[in-house]
């Protein structure tokens, strides 16, 4: 009965969390340069291109822990127009979604020439989703007439909208996740519709010299669950020759907690994620690996969470770069 009720405390709390993640969830990928995968008004936003390959898998120890793959690239077109596209795939046990973003950025000079970052810039992305529940290996004593035994498959379209700010070494973003009433519709329970998620984020880079911090914050809200979480973030970089390592620490809290029930007393546990990522910026090429610990005595795993990023800039000639230490944009 104890391992029963510790289990169902698991499930509840984890199925909270990552219900609110339709869509790509949103981990840390972000610092690393990566700001368009969650934001689509940061699409174009240098004046060349963006490529960032990630790949995460949670539990190693975990039999079809989640896992998630990435691919986006976004790039300028003309003075004031950028475009992106994402394709991703998110597997968790026995359920998957596979989609595609495209994005249309627009953004808007407000003073200076085109070397000072002086932006306000709108995204839109359409989202097209395929979301699959395999059934074909759920096996039960007594049979259950919601399980169909067959690989439930339904897609369905939906958008993203995005603002930012970008000047000089600040920057500040929100973004409306999932904007239309669609749902996925694949459950043979009912389902709700309103998967809205809201975010908001904002930063600086401290130093001008060969060593510069960046703190940032990103917070979320799940509309229909009233689900929220913080991340503080802490950034270091130092230039070595033509290069740029870089590293710093997250701390991701939810404010909102999951009640379990162990050796008769109640206790409520929140999610709690450190996060160590490190990277070198060589030239045009990126390099970034990010771990993510979670904290508190209720855990599926003692392992943690690994994040690989590899990216890419092209385009962009040294002369045209912005006049500030801005990573997301130069």
């Amino acid at each position: 009965m104890k391992r029963f009720t510790l289990f169902f405390a698991l499930v509840s709390f984890f199925a909270s969390q990552l219900r609110a993640q339709e869509g790509i969830p949103v981990y840390f990928d972000y610092l690393a340069d990566n700001y368009y995968l969650v934001y689509p008004s940061m699409a174009g936003i240098g004046q060349g291109g963006k490529v960032r390959v990630t790949a995460r898998q949670q539990w190693f120890d975990v039999d079809q822990a989640p896992n998630l793959q990435t691919v986006n690239a976004n790039f300028r077109v003309g003075e004031r127009s950028g475009v992106g596209g994402i394709l991703f795939n998110d597997r968790n046990g026995f359920h998957s979604q596979t989609g595609l973003k495209l994005t249309y950025a627009h953004h808007l000079q407000l003073g200076g020439d085109f070397r000072t970052l002086n932006q306000v810039s709108f995204g839109l992305s359409g989202v097209i989703l395929l979301s699959s529940l395999d059934e074909t290996e759920f096996r039960s004593v007594i049979p259950d007439p919601i399980i169909n035994g067959i690989k439930n498959t339904t897609s369905y379209f939906n958008t993203d909208f995005g603002v930012s700010y970008n000047y000089l070494e600040f920057y500040a973003h929100g973004a409306i996740l999932n904007l239309l009433g669609t749902g996925r519709d694949l459950y043979t329970a009912v389902e709700f519709d309103n998967l809205r998620r809201y975010l908001i984020s904002a930063g600086y880079v401290f130093g001008r010299g060969s060593f510069r911090v960046e703190p940032s914050f990103l917070f979320q809200l799940t509309e229909f669950t009233e689900e929220r979480t913080l991340d503080l973030n802490a950034k270091v970089y130092k230039d070595v020759g033509n290069a740029t390592i870089w590293g710093g620490l997250s701390y991701r809290r939810s404010f909102d907690g999951a009640q379990f029930l162990q050796n008769g007393q109640l206790g409520e546990q929140r999610l709690q994620l450190f996060t160590p990522i490190v990277g070198i910026n060589i030239n045009r090429f990126l390099f970034s690996y990010n771990y993510s610990y979670q904290s508190g005595d209720i855990r599926f795993s003692n392992g943690g969470f690994h994040q690989i990023t590899l990216g890419l800039d092209f385009g962009e000639q040294p002369e045209n770069r912005y006049d500030c230490y801005c990573p997301a944009a130069n």
